[in-house]
């Protein structure tokens, strides 16, 4: 199975200008060029923050299939620019004759959901096998019992509304948790109590929020590029606007990529109180010098390699949305029986 890794580029330095050069992307700051990339190596392009971008760059990315996401200086989610809807037709029939099957659409969630559990799991006992203090390995065993307890409920739920339950009380035990997983010197200035997103009312919320935004768009590009539309899912409620199956998807990955980067560069020292402020409503913002930080560790993580459990084979982590899109569309095709979630190892 060959499998292509698609390269998002990231801008966020205010004032950018993007237009295009021949086959180029060019990037003006001010008068001075900072970079050209090529066209043929990009599949979307994120602009965070206040970038401009040229009406014939914005054309050829369109006709190029190459994502443009727009995002504000908070990474926030703005607006997201694409060209006509490609892809198989009898595939996204088959989605939504899936959605539309209380009994398909319901196993499908309890995928989502115990790939997010094992997932989420997973990082709790590496926490409680790392962790230095009786007091913080005592709290992690604590709720990976609990989250044993809820992966055993899940796979039982007879009704969404009591999966999705489910899911909601294992995720208020995780973030309540988390903070046994940094390090004890940095909890004053990262410490979270519980998820807050709008706005996010902490530092380690607002490290988050933008990661998932970055996780999101990800999985959103890989579900269209396998003809799948991102706005039909199974598991989160279908909204106008709302990208429910990049964000069934997502919860298969939150923990071991988004999480895992959040937690390194805060254990690591790479972020640090200055690089947030508060606003006057008590809502907490990045800097965009973090925001390049976090952007640049995102990029590395994607990088690097694991050995799926399914193929068996090493991939670019990067790759793994677009795997499970891949496996996600051949169930909805009845090529398998059942859709099985990325678990990490």
């Amino acid at each position: 199975m060959s499998w292509t890794l698609l390269n998002t580029l990231y801008v966020m330095t205010a004032g950018s200008y993007l237009h295009l050069d021949n086959e180029t992307v060019r990037i003006d700051v001010g008068r001075e060029t900072k970079l050209r990339v090529p066209l043929h190596h990009l599949c979307s392009i994120v602009c965070s923050g206040d970038i401009l971008i040229s009406p014939a760059l914005i054309g050829r990315c369109a006709a190029n299939g190459i994502g443009l996401t727009l995002l504000d200086r908070n990474g926030r989610f703005r607006a997201r620019i694409e060209g006509p809807i490609s892809g198989n037709v009898l595939l996204r029939q088959a989605q939504f004759e899936a959605a539309r099957d209380g009994t398909r659409s319901l196993s499908l969630a309890r995928n989502f959901v115990a790939g997010k559990l094992r997932n989420a799991r997973s990082v709790l006992q590496r926490g409680a096998r790392e962790a230095k203090s009786d007091e913080d390995r005592a709290s992690l065993d604590s709720a990976v019992a609990k989250f044993d307890a809820s992966l055993r409920a899940s796979s039982a739920a007879g009704d969404i509304g009591v999966l999705r339950g489910i899911e909601g009380e294992a995720a208020r035990t995780y973030f309540d948790t988390l903070d046994r997983i940094v390090r004890p010197d940095a909890r004053d200035v990262f410490a979270m109590k519980g998820r807050s997103r709008r706005p996010p009312r902490d530092r380690m919320n607002a490290l988050l929020s933008f990661l998932y935004t970055l996780l999101t768009h990800d999985c959103r590009v890989a579900l269209e590029t396998v003809g799948l539309d991102p706005q039909i899912g199974f598991l989160h409620v279908l909204r106008p606007g709302r990208p429910a199956l990049a964000l069934d998807l997502v919860e298969e990955f939150r923990a071991v990529l988004a999480d895992r980067v959040a937690l390194t560069l805060v254990n690591r020292g790479q972020l640090k109180a200055d690089d947030f402020r508060v606003t006057e409503g008590g809502g907490v913002l990045m800097s965009d010098d973090a925001r390049r930080t976090v952007s640049l560790a995102w990029q590395e993580k994607k990088s690097e390699t694991l050995t799926h459990p399914l193929l068996d084979a090493n991939v670019p982590i990067g790759l793994l949305p677009q795997i499970q899109a891949r496996l996600l569309a051949r169930t909805l095709r009845g090529e398998t029986e059942g859709y099985l979630p990325f678990v990490a190892r």
